[in-house]
């Protein structure tokens, strides 16, 4: 079964061209301008095993805010198109990842009822040129635009590289496991539908 999609956006804040193959092998080649972002979205390709490219052109000259969030909202729709009507996969997954002193852990329901719950908190304002508190921002534009119940905590941690790359390494296990194939290829609901 194939599972991929492609999605352009273009606003006049930022121009993204994003392709997804869920059934990949963990390939990535991402350029968003802020080098510790793209860092953490190869980090999701490799560790989810999903082949991802991305493409954007931000306002960098404002911050990055545009970019963060508007990529979420691009993969989040490239993983909604991709899955189609959830029909077949495992739909819950979760993880705990470590990062040296911090410890991330995600759980997800692939449900097509977005919500997220966040719950992590940085020390710093900045890890090189990517704002912290952009992390909270890419995974609400990710969870409400792939219909994801999203929730996410940094257990501990001192080092927000550390709390962040496990936030992320997380989602990428967690999303996984709930994307994986199961025996019957029907929605895993009482209600028959997703």
């Amino acid at each position: 079964m194939e599972r991929k999609a492609e999605i352009c956006r273009t606003t006049k804040e930022t121009g993204i061209r994003i392709s997804l193959n869920i059934n990949g092998n963990g390939k990535a080649d991402i350029d968003t301008g802020i080098g510790f972002f793209d860092h953490m979205l190869t980090s999701f390709a490799v560790h989810g095993g999903f082949d991802i490219f991305v493409n954007c052109k931000g306002d960098l000259n404002v911050d990055g805010h545009h970019t963060v969030e508007d990529v979420g909202i691009c993969l989040g729709k490239a993983f909604a198109e991709a899955l189609g009507d959830k029909s077949g996969i495992m739909r819950y997954g979760s993880a705990f990842i470590p990062m040296d002193e911090a410890l991330g852990f995600c759980a997800v329901d692939i449900s097509a009822r977005p919500y997220l719950v966040f719950n992590a908190e940085f020390k710093s304002e900045r890890i090189g040129e990517y704002d912290t508190c952009l992390t909270e921002e890419f995974m609400r534009a990710f969870a409400f635009n792939s219909g994801i119940t999203l929730h996410l905590k940094a257990e501990y941690g001192k080092n927000d590289h550390h709390i962040t790359e496990s936030l992320f390494k997380s989602l990428a296990y967690a999303i996984k496991q709930a994307v994986r194939l199961n025996n019957n290829g029907l929605p895993i609901s009482s209600k028959g539908a997703i």
